[in-house]
């Protein structure tokens, strides 16, 4: 090899010893899971009051709630006159304990009765009397707030 004059730069020569490069994926699964915690926190859960067997009744004076209630109870009566409540259908008398072991949990959170609401969706084709069946039931535990939900007809 000649030797270059002094006047000129030596070539550099620059080797990769890099085979492949890893990415550190830490701060993304991070961000990942806080997004989907942010998300669960926000949901709307009025959707998992409901259930797809009730078709409520069409109401006239039907309105929107003007705010949520703090302790909901949501009982869904079927047209057979079953009770849905907690994702398990209930007869009438069988709906007793469960409701029993509702109300002394809340009791040992100190939650007074009076700020459940229990909140009956019944079924458009249920009778008026297994309403009040439910009724009497809720008012026999020591309840005392309820709501009907029916759909508002449309215009």
């Amino acid at each position: 090899m000649k030797p270059l004059p002094h006047n000129q730069p030596s070539p550099i020569v620059i080797r990769s010893t890099l085979k492949s490069i890893q990415w550190d994926m830490t701060s993304m699964i991070d961000v990942v899971f806080l997004l989907i915690v942010f998300f669960t926190l926000v949901i709307n859960f009025a959707a998992a009051d409901q259930n797809e067997r009730i078709k409520l009744p069409i109401s006239e004076l039907a309105q929107p709630p003007e705010m949520q209630p703090t302790e909901p109870l949501v009982l869904h009566i079927l047209a057979d006159g079953n009770i849905i409540y907690n994702g398990m259908e209930y007869t009438l008398h069988g709906l007793h304990d469960p409701l029993d072991h509702r109300l002394r949990f809340l009791r040992h959170l100190n939650v007074p009765l009076e700020t459940v609401t229990v909140i009956i969706r019944a079924d458009a084709m249920s009778g008026s009397g297994q309403v009040l069946d439910v009724l009497e039931l809720c008012q026999s535990t020591g309840l005392t707030r309820f709501v009907l939900r029916t759909k508002q007809k449309e215009e």
